[in-house]
């Protein structure tokens, strides 16, 4: 085994990383728990659980509603959260951002909102690289208007096939939609380039950055993406709560998502009128210790640095690989240029569930399935993976974990 500890080129501090995590120092099925299943969810440092019980004991009444002190505050915190985000992705004001149930509620709400003015004979480009979250809604929209969903190729190394996509990408294109990262071999896709791509024939460009914006540096105005989804619990905030960034332009043009309370102007018997976004967006009372708790996770990776974090996360993942790739039994999915922290494999003659639940017995937590990406699946004919993703936390003492591991499943399949 290559000693982990020659390896780090980092000053990166895993060991105070870890400190703030406190659900990490847990023994699993007799072993140190080994969480190896980021891409999924990521783990809540501190700093964020505590920011959620402050809110509830001493901050927390309805937002945007109340005149007296204690709404007051609460929505001083909940809108101080929505420019934390601006921030954390160079929006060019907040509000351009929306706060969504997460990622999936913000593709949808575009493809329901703006995809509203498709047509016949409109394309709609997508890869197949995605998550189900962005094909599915894509799918129902284009069935409703009549419109149609395209697939861009990738590659063996599981690639976007740029120049499939620059020959799919014509006038018929309305909106093209990829994920910034995979969340099966972590390839990072040139957003800036597909942004480019669409303008140039009208469409509009929405990048999926639930695999991105925990690992890279996000500049939407850089980027030059119309819209921009990522969820709260993949940047190690709470659940039930996500991101839609949209170019304020084409905001302002769209419909609402969803109707109720909040969003209106005025409610009259012979119609309504609605709010400016981002609140044209924002039906009902929202999740407001959940935006409190994201706001606390952006300051957190602010203060550790998200490019170290990613220079981290990447120096543990190739670890990983290169001890499994040392392995004849395991076969490794993709081989992209540029990727983050995700690693998908199978070991010859076991199902993934079963890696998956022989790792778990040795205490190292991995994701087992088609990992919501059944296009990836199909594209290299594979019914599952096994999926090790990994965070800020992880260390390369847990990279070497993973191959022993996986070497423990090699002996008992034979």
């Amino acid at each position: 085994m290559i000693n982990s500890e020659k390896l780090s080129k980092t000053n990166f501090n895993v060991d105070a990383i870890r400190a703030d995590f406190p659900i990490l120092h847990q023994q699993m099925n007799g072993h140190d728990l080994v969480f190896l299943d980021t891409g999924a969810s990521a783990q809540k440092p501190k700093q964020v659980i505590e920011a959620m019980v402050s809110v509830m004991q001493s901050d927390y009444a309805n937002v945007h509603r109340g005149v007296y002190s204690l709404s007051q505050r609460s929505t001083d915190l909940f809108e101080a959260s929505r420019e934390k985000v601006a921030r954390f992705i160079n929006a060019p004001d907040e509000d351009s951002v929306v706060f969504t149930r997460g990622a999936t509620e913000a593709i949808n709400l575009v493809a329901f909102s703006y995809g509203q003015r498709l047509v016949p004979g409109d394309e709609i480009l997508t890869t197949e690289i995605e998550h189900h979250s962005n094909i599915v809604p894509w799918q129902m929209i284009a069935e409703r208007q009549g419109a149609k969903v395209v697939f861009a190729p990738i590659t063996d190394d599981g690639e976007l096939d740029m120049e499939a996509v620059r020959a799919l990408i014509t006038n018929r294109t309305k909106i093209v939609a990829a994920a910034h990262v995979s969340n099966t071999m972590g390839t990072v896709l040139p957003i800036k380039e597909l942004a480019r791509l669409a303008h140039r024939v009208g469409a509009v460009m929405i990048a999926d950055g639930c695999q991105a914006a925990p690992h890279l540096p996000v500049d939407v105005q850089d980027l030059n993406v119309d819209f921009y989804a990522f969820s709260s619990h993949k940047v190690y905030g709470p659940t039930g709560i996500g991101v839609l960034y949209g170019r304020p332009d084409i905001l302002i043009d769209m419909p609402p998502y969803q109707g109720g309370g909040e969003m209106i102007e005025t409610v009259e018997k012979t119609g309504s009128t609605f709010k400016l976004p981002p609140h044209r967006f924002e039906a009902g009372t929202p999740a407001i210790i959940e935006a409190v708790g994201l706001g606390a996770a952006i300051d957190y990776i602010t203060s550790v640095g998200i490019e170290a974090a990613g220079a981290h996360e990447t120096e543990v993942c190739a670890h990983a690989e290169t001890l499994l790739r040392s392995m004849p039994e395991v076969e490794i999915l993709g081989r992209p240029n540029s990727k983050t922290s995700v690693l998908s494999f199978n070991v010859k003659g076991a199902h993934a569930h079963d890696v998956g639940t022989i790792l778990d017995q040795q205490g190292v937590a991995i994701r087992a399935g088609q990992h919501c990406a059944q296009t990836v699946m199909d594209r290299f004919g594979l019914h599952a993976t096994a999926r090790a993703s990994f965070g800020m936390y992880n260390t390369l003492a847990e990279a070497e974990a993973l191959a022993r591991a996986v070497s423990k499943t090699i002996e008992i399949f034979g």
